[in-house]
């Protein structure tokens, strides 16, 4: 049996883990919560396999680290920031296969604040009012993470990625 989990080793300034949100409650006085910056999420979960909504980590500024304790496809976007598998750099914006215990380092972002980091099967958390996100402000969803804490990956999806890199801008015009 597979631990589809992983290991936290560097929580970054504030990775917290986001999907979709919680549209729809208000009227309870619950904000809506999810990914800051929703169409880079999603875009991520794409590269991996996921759904667009599946739960993925926010990083903010200065990125995190993490061990899967299985093999894990995951993919990094939203601010650009350096991205290495054991030392080693590896593709930022594509889908990347990181082995059981290997460690993978997303760096500071080079540009912008938010980097998403999907991992194949998503971030697997128990929802509260259906959605996985954490909601600072409310106190709903898991705490941010922090250096130690463990997270269960959902069921490795099945399917290949639906986009196989993010979309660069190209040169200026002249």
């Amino acid at each position: 049996m597979t631990d589809r989990a992983f290991a936290v080793v560097r929580a970054g300034a504030l990775t917290t883990v986001q999907d979709e949100g919680r549209p729809g409650h208000a009227h309870l006085g619950v904000p809506r919560s999810g990914a800051l910056d929703r169409p880079a999420a999603a875009l991520v979960n794409r590269l991996v396999g996921n759904s667009p909504g599946a739960a993925v980590l926010e990083t903010t500024l200065n990125g995190c680290a993490m061990r899967p304790r299985c093999a894990v496809t995951v993919a990094v976007g939203g601010a650009p920031c350096p991205v290495t598998v054991d030392g080693r750099a590896v593709a930022w914006g594509a889908p990347v296969r990181v082995p059981a215990g290997a460690l993978l380092d997303v760096g500071p972002a080079v540009s912008g604040v938010r980097g998403y980091v999907a991992l194949g099967g998503g971030v697997a958390v128990e929802p509260v009012l259906g959605s996985r996100s954490t909601d600072l402000l409310s106190g709903l969803g898991p705490p941010p993470l922090t250096e130690g804490a463990v997270l269960p990956l959902g069921v490795a999806p099945d399917v290949h990625a639906r986009v196989d890199t993010i979309p660069q801008p190209g040169p200026p015009a002249s």
